[in-house]
């Protein structure tokens, strides 16, 4: 479903942060969202030298921090609590193309009991019957940018190609529960007489972890991972998280990533509401809704004419952390959401990218949308992914 392009700013999702002095992010005072009260992200226009860059970083009491080189990026550090008031004086100026907070985004998905039946999903979208078609492929690579994948799992370890932490975690690894179980969706180990089985069949898993270990994590960590995944062989990169505030940085990063030929799958948040959600809305992601097991629309899944695709989303079995974690469960265990429908998807597009080697991107895109089957509850019509019908002739 084609997206409309417009610049509409709205409120993150509240996060429930300790603010104490360990707090990894605390909430401005400048801002009603989420966002480092003492960072923000510039980028200049094409043409600035060095030396006029420099000259702006004084005048508003910047400092350079890091760059995001692929997108001309810069991270700036300014005086606490004064991030929003920043940005604004840096826009202001001529040379700058735009200037943001650096805001936070959170892991979409909604926690329910443990250990209900079994991997219902893997029969609705005829998983199952697909594989008899593809099993997927080694060569094609899924970047799950998330809180980390647990190194040692029975069912991912030997599925994990590549580690890359952009966060202030001292650990590559997950502590916090949700990146292990989206994992474990979109390509957990198969037919290994172990534990669960993952969409993407042979697909290998990059574990990027962008989203710190209480969940959540800046969107200058995502921009990195994205454009980090996108330069190191993703085919597919899975963004089970999200917020409610519009950023050009993100932007610019999935459309750095989709040039690169990715697909990119983005979940579209759980709040049971059409208000536009980040990143799931740009142009350039395929925005996931969440279903239930007879294809109506999931009670908390956002909705709107932006969204793409649905997936399944409730009660889905997937692996959890071997150690303790804070969603609290162990080994496997089920967790709804629509951070869980994302990785349906993302299965099902390496799935495409093992079966066509040579499809383009734009090529698996509209394949996956053509293939649907379809959903009820929704106000406008989204199909649900069918892997079955997409690797079909």
């Amino acid at each position: 479903m084609k997206k409309r392009l417009i610049l509409v700013t709205v409120l993150l999702v509240a996060l429930l942060l300790l603010l104490t002095s360990s707090a990894v992010f605390a909430k401005s005072s400048d801002d009603d969202g989420d966002h480092a009260p003492d960072r923000i992200l510039v980028k200049f226009r094409a043409g600035t030298t060095d030396v006029e860059k420099d000259k702006h970083h004084g005048k508003h009491g910047g400092t350079v921090e890091e760059d995001i080189p692929e997108l001309g990026i810069q991270v700036i550090k300014v005086t606490a609590n004064t991030a929003k008031a920043k940005a604004k004086e840096y826009k202001a100026d001529a040379d700058v193309e735009f200037a943001e907070p650096d805001y936070v985004y959170q892991a979409d998905f909604v926690p329910n009991d443990p250990y209900l039946s079994s991997q219902w999903a893997l029969a609705k979208i005829q998983a199952l019957e697909a594989w008899d078609i593809t099993q997927g492929s080694s060569t094609v690579r899924i970047a799950v940018l998330d809180t980390g994948i647990d190194q040692n799992h029975e069912d991912l370890a030997a599925k994990i190609v590549a580690n890359k932490n952009f966060t202030n975690s001292r650990t590559v690894d997950d502590r916090y529960g949700h990146g292990t179980h989206v994992a474990g969706i979109a390509a957990a180990i198969t037919n290994n007489s172990k534990g669960v089985a993952g969409v993407g069949y042979n697909a290998r898993l990059m574990n990027v972890k962008v989203l710190g270990d209480t969940g959540s994590g800046y969107i200058s960590w995502i921009a990195n991972g994205i454009t980090w995944a996108a330069n190191n062989g993703a085919k597919v990169i899975n963004l089970s998280l999200g917020g409610y505030s519009a950023s050009d940085t993100l932007k610019n990063a999935i459309d750095y990533a989709w040039s690169k030929g990715v697909i990119i799958v983005a979940a579209a948040g759980n709040d049971n509401t059409s208000t536009l959600h980040y990143p799931s809305y740009y142009v350039n992601t395929i925005a996931v809704a969440a279903t239930g097991q007879t294809d109506a629309k999931a009670s908390f899944s956002n909705y709107g004419d932006w969204v793409d695709i649905a997936a399944p989303g409730v009660s889905i079995l997937a692996t959890l952390p071997n150690h303790n974690n804070r969603i609290g469960i162990k080994n496997y265990g089920y967790l709804s959401g629509t951070s869980m429908a994302t990785p349906h998807v993302a299965g099902v597009a390496a799935l495409l990218f093992a079966a066509h080697p040579e499809w383009t991107n734009a090529e698996v895109r509209a394949k996956l949308e053509a293939s649907v089957d379809p959903t009820t509850g929704f106000t406008t019509t989204i199909g649900r992914v069918n892997a079955l019908k997409a690797v079909s002739p």
